[in-house]
């Protein structure tokens, strides 16, 4: 089922709750629908970030531990203010880049672009299949009873988000549980994307002006994945 609104429609229907304001005042985040992707194209632009990733993951931690790397500390921070252990529940950001110094994983060109740019950029960054939405993003605070699709032992089941947890979720169901821990399978990027939508999480002390800089490295690199590319955006959140 394809999304029915249009890539503008659906960014500035976009929201974030009062709730998680509230949580996390200095909260931002940089929305991008990107189309006219061939996910299934070759790019040298993937390889040469995800090396650059890696050796930035090995320069930053050589005297840092990672849980003390500003951006990944304050996302710590704000996971204990809703209720889950970040040592048991890492942000994306702070996984990959515990991943990076042995090496990060190779998926497609794609979802390659987006975990080098979380990295070198010091952001978490989750990507999804835009036509797979249904109704524009929303992050709230849940209820509790919200269905989260995920696999667990290679089975597919559907879990339950902590009453009070921070999630992404559209119309359907939740898309991403925990802010940036872990998102769904529905929307989730594949070989077929041609449209995707990408969430860049910020938090002080990370600057607006450093949050803009990785998205125009994300949409320089995307641009190598078609001959015609597009890309709208918006920003949500603390103004």
């Amino acid at each position: 089922m394809a999304n029915n609104l249009s890539p503008t429609e659906f960014l500035y229907s976009c929201s974030v709750d009062p709730a998680v304001l509230e949580l996390r005042p200095d909260y931002r985040a940089l929305l991008l629908v990107v189309e006219g992707l061939e996910p299934q194209a070759n790019s040298e632009v993937a390889d040469e970030l995800m090396s650059r990733a890696e050796a930035h993951a090995t320069t930053l931690t050589a005297e840092t531990p990672v849980d003390q790397l500003p951006h990944i500390s304050a996302w710590r921070e704000a996971y204990r203010g809703f209720g889950a252990k970040p040592q048991r529940t890492r942000n994306s950001l702070e996984a990959l880049t515990r991943r990076a110094a042995s090496g990060l994983p190779r998926v497609n060109a794609l979802t390659d672009i987006y975990n080098a740019i979380s990295v070198l950029h010091q952001v978490p960054l989750g990507g999804e299949d835009f036509d797979l939405y249904e109704g524009p993003a929303r992050l709230t605070r849940a209820s509790g009873d919200e269905d989260f699709d995920t696999t667990a032992g290679g089975e597919t089941v559907i879990e339950n988000p902590d009453p009070r947890e921070v999630i992404w979720r559209d119309s359907t169901a939740v898309t991403c549980r925990r802010w940036n821990w872990r998102q769904g399978r529905r929307t989730a990027l594949s070989e077929n994307t041609n449209t995707a939508f990408f969430i860049l999480d910020a938090l002080a002390p990370m600057t607006d002006e450093q949050l803009k800089e990785a998205g125009e490295a994300l949409t320089l690199a995307l641009e190598s994945l078609g001959t015609a590319v597009q890309v709208s955006a918006r920003t949500v959140g603390a103004q």
